[in-house]
């Protein structure tokens, strides 16, 4: 039987088992990943997973089974796994799930050189061209530690309930990361900068992505060379780019707009949410030049997708709208109890893990100013190009960050002078409340996000605009 067979097979079997929602993800997963560490090769190797995922809904429970044996009689146990354990969660309060139109489709990541069609010798290569790059453009003692990590994802997917769904996808990303720890007069400075989009080989073959690894590099040697313990007594403006608001988009707001966090599920997991004591879709949380999307549909993203794992058109979600929390990250299941309609956001990592409400790719819009407005009327502030270091609690509030590339700001220029891991430490509304004002522009950074027990470590891109201003910032400071 073909894969196709055996979901459908399923998806009927477990219809007559009396299951009210029978859903089967079909998933055959390759990833080809490299590594070297200072121009050697560390690891070079090629793991692929093949399987099917079941979930039900029966007698007012959710029960999820999953089994790498694609036979039909296996796939009947995995089903009925799955009923008995939708049966013994014994809930007091029946699920259920949002009703969502049913859909048949197809659709692909557009690539035009897929991954296999390139030599294993050619993707070593691009790592060791690159790290030979960096040494040349400085020398080999600048940077003493260099990782270099390319790792090459496709994904064959088939989803089918007994509502109707038939969704066929073909999926491909690239991740390529530098860890690099740079030698200065004053010391040290360790810099982690991802890249990554889907698409084939064809998104890997631009020298921007080595340039940009080049250019990180050269500003943690600044860094190294020239940054100083500044204490600030007094409030100052701050200005982060597109790194720092990228994460902050994602753990300030990303996170705590997750429904499972909000309506308790993940407590046990990831932790809860502040969202938990507002009211959604009316709450202040920010200011009104901050609104926050959180956008599947982004071509060459490192989130994309089209339909989630349940089958849901994929659209653009406002988790923060001109400061006021808009909505959610919902899955069907939270959406039924929110009492309103799924928007798509249920993912899962492979065939063996559950879908549950995730994140795709969030990121502060734009604003209006353009970039010399932002820091033109600043007397003094810190301009924070890049993080080292980040902490928030389990209800996604309390955050701390501290800068990497940070140089002062002064009667309305960036100044030579470097401040050393300048410290954002703020509750997430406060945060939100400070911003005043974010330039038209827009950059990307790949990452990917860790949640659930077991884990799932999905791909998702955090992002914001090329500047963003907090006026009146308490900032602290790391000491020499």
């Amino acid at each position: 039987m073909t894969f196709h067979d055996l979901v459908h097979h399923g998806v009927e079997y477990g219809d007559a088992q009396g299951a009210k929602y029978v859903e089967l993800r079909y998933v055959d997963s390759e990833v080809d990943a490299y590594s070297t560490r200072n121009g050697a090769i560390l690891t070079a190797g090629l793991t692929q997973t093949a399987g099917i995922g079941i979930r039900v809904l029966a007698n007012g429970g959710i029960g999820f089974a999953a089994t790498p044996k694609l036979e039909k009689s296996e796939i009947e146990k995995a089903v009925k796994t799955a009923i008995q354990l939708a049966h013994a969660s014994k809930r007091k309060t029946p699920l259920t799930m949002s009703e969502e139109p049913p859909v048949q489709t197809k659709w692909k990541v557009p690539v035009k050189t897929p991954f296999a069609d390139i030599a294993a010798e050619d993707k070593l290569n691009r790592i060791l061209e690159t790290d030979k790059a960096l040494v040349d453009a400085f020398d080999e003692k600048t940077f003493p530690y260099r990782i270099f990590l390319l790792s090459l994802e496709t994904q064959k997917k088939y989803i089918a309930t007994n509502e109707g769904t038939q969704i066929e996808t073909d999926y491909s990303l690239f991740r390529y990361v530098t860890l690099l720890t740079a030698q200065g007069e004053k010391g040290t400075e360790q810099r982690r900068v991802s890249r990554g989009t889907s698409g084939g080989w064809e998104t890997l073959d631009s020298p921007e992505i080595s340039e940009s690894f080049i250019e990180e590099g050269r500003k943690a040697k600044e860094v190294a060379d020239k940054a100083k313990a500044i204490t600030f007594n007094q409030p100052v403006d701050v200005v982060v780019g597109p790194e720092v608001a990228g994460i902050i988009a994602h753990e300030n707001c990303g996170h705590p707009s997750e429904s499972d966090r909000i309506q308790g599920r993940e407590g046990v997991n990831a932790g809860e949410s502040f969202w938990m004591d507002i009211d959604v879709g009316s709450a202040r949380v920010g200011s009104p030049a901050v609104t926050v999307i959180d956008d599947p549909t982004l071509p060459k993203s490192g989130g994309f997708y089209l339909y989630d794992d349940e089958g849901v058109k994929a659209r653009p979600r406002y988790l923060i709208k001109e400061g006021i929390a808009h909505e959610m990250l919902h899955d069907r299941i939270s959406a039924a109890k929110a009492g309103v309609q799924s928007n798509g956001s249920s993912r899962a990592t492979n065939y063996d893990r559950e879908p549950i409400p995730r994140m795709a790719n969030t990121y502060i819009a734009p604003g209006d100013h353009t970039y010399s407005e932002i820091i033109e009327d600043i007397k003094l502030g810190v301009y924070l190009h890049s993080f080292t270091e980040w902490n928030i609690d389990d209800r996604r509030y309390q955050s701390k960050y501290v800068g990497s590339y940070a140089r002062l700001i002064k009667d309305g220029e960036i100044t030579d002078t470097f401040v050393r891991r300048p410290v954002l430490e703020l509750t997430s509304r406060g945060l939100f409340d400070a911003v005043d004002a974010c330039s038209k522009g827009f950059t990307a950074e790949m990452a990917f996000c860790g949640k659930s027990i077991p884990m799932q470590a999905i791909p998702v891109w955090t992002a914001g605009p090329d500047a963003m201003r907090l006026r009146d910032i308490r900032l602290g400071g790391v000491p020499t």
